[in-house]
């Protein structure tokens, strides 16, 4: 069983797991958003900003849960 990390110590700074799962997948939900705006799929939502919302939530539980394991 691997242990679950406390902190990140990034050039000396400290942060918590889940602000560094909370980053990568906002980022994840830009890229998403992006390939959905290119390829004219986001026509088909209601409101777009909502469906980033709600990747950004679910990419950052998915990350934080299966690749960082916070």
């Amino acid at each position: 069983m691997t242990p679950t990390p406390h902190e990140f110590a990034i050039g000396g700074v400290y942060l918590p797991p889940l602000l560094v799962a909370a980053f990568f997948g906002l980022f994840a939900a830009i890229v998403t958003g992006r390939l959905l705006n290119r390829y004219r799929l986001s026509r088909y939502f209601f409101y777009p900003p909502l469906v980033i919302l709600s990747l950004t939530v679910i990419y950052t539980i998915l990350i934080g849960t299966f690749v960082i394991g916070a």
